[in-house]
């Protein structure tokens, strides 16, 4: 009711000083707090610091924001939360046998007008932990063993650094090497990079035409084919032992010859660098007469006289043996009807005394005329 009573400067000359001294009141008290890492299974200190604190209550609250200590008094039912030291100025707690499902925020918190917070960040560290690489391919996983170095910084606070020293090919280019770390602490985390693999180039010679056989009067046309990275930025045509066609065209990676003839026969090199280095590749050119389609044209009459001569000697060979075959057959039988008939008087004692006739002159004989 006094207020009621004062000016409009008087009202907002009060509310001034009442504000001001809530402000110097928070300011002076200024609430403090560290992060705290910790090995699993050792203890951690969580301190809450206060400066001109003048009497304003201090609590200490887990990361789920449920009170440890109001003051020196314990509400949370876990007996590895203990009491340091406690005073106007310093809230000083220990938790014993630190755990991974201990790890997170912890809030310091001071009754003001307004409240101030403070937060702690507990890590919790592997005793054992180790980091590895894994290189992947695709599906395929192959871990590779590293080289580890271990820096302690402070506060039992390690820097780990894991080198990998491997050969590569082209065929590893684009594939991705990880590094997983394999920590409590830190569930499921790694990071990746892409494999940069640089190599010479690779050529090839395609046959652009003709296709089958090169001719007198055709022409010819080749591409050059070359991959590398980086990409090969040169790429050279030459005639092996000797001087290019005067009339031959280069274009790029092509090259062409018309009108061919057989004073263009030899080897073309088609040769690709880039800043890793340089390979090549060979066509041998070979130019056909004009008739040729891929298969021979001349007859080799020799050959197929000399044939002919074999064949018809076998034959005469054959005609002589089955002469004589067959005449020495015929003059046996002959023979045998002939024998005894030299010595006969007549022909009927030649065909008695005959091989095979009767000897008895009495058998009745019949003659046929």
């Amino acid at each position: 009711m006094a207020i009621s009573g004062l000016g409009s400067h008087s009202i907002s000359l009060f509310f001034y000083v009442v504000f001001a001294t809530l402000l110097h009141k928070a300011q002076g008290q200024n609430l403090v707090t560290n992060n705290v890492s910790v090995v699993e299974g050792e203890t951690a200190i969580i301190s809450c610091r206060v400066k001109n604190n003048d009497d304003s209550v201090i609590q200490l609250l887990n990361p789920n924001r449920q009170t440890i200590y109001f003051r020196d008094v314990r509400p949370l039912k876990d007996s590895r939360f203990q009491l340091v030291n406690f005073s106007d100025n310093e809230l000083l707690v220990s938790l014993s046998n630190v755990s991974l499902s201990d790890e997170g925020r912890y809030v310091c918190q001071l009754y003001t007008d307004p409240p101030q917070e403070a937060y702690a960040d507990i890590t919790v560290l592997d005793r054992d932990g180790e980091s590895s690489l894994v290189m992947t391919d695709m599906s395929l996983l192959r871990p590779f063993p590293g080289e580890a170095t271990i820096e302690e910084l402070y506060d039992r606070m390690f820097t780990v650094t894991s080198r990998l020293r491997l050969t590569v090919s082209k065929e590893d280019d684009g594939v991705a090497v990880i590094c997983i770390i394999d920590h409590p602490a830190v569930k499921d985390f790694q990071a990746q990079k892409y494999l940069e693999v640089q190599y010479k180039p690779e050529v090839q010679i395609v046959v652009e035409f003709p296709e089958g056989l090169t001719r007198e009067g055709e022409n010819l046309e080749l591409t050059c084919k070359a991959k590398g990275k980086p990409q090969p930025h040169q790429i050279n045509w030459l005639k092996v032992d000797d001087d290019f066609p005067s009339h031959a065209v280069i274009t790029g990676t092509d090259l062409f010859i018309e009108n061919l003839n057989k004073s263009f026969n030899g080897t073309y090199r088609c040769v690709a660098s880039n800043l890793v280095g340089e390979a090549y590749d060979d066509y041998i050119l070979y130019v056909y007469d004009s008739r040729a389609d891929g298969a021979p044209q001349k007859i080799d009459h020799a050959v197929i006289g000399g044939i002919v001569a074999v064949f018809v000697f076998a034959m005469l060979c054959l005609l002589i043996v089955l002469g004589r075959y067959f005449a020495r057959h015929k003059g046996t039988y002959f023979t045998h009807e002939a024998k005894g008939a030299d010595d006969a008087a007549d022909a009927d004692t030649a065909i008695i005394n005959a091989e095979g006739g009767h000897n008895n002159s009495d058998d009745k004989k019949e003659y046929y005329i």
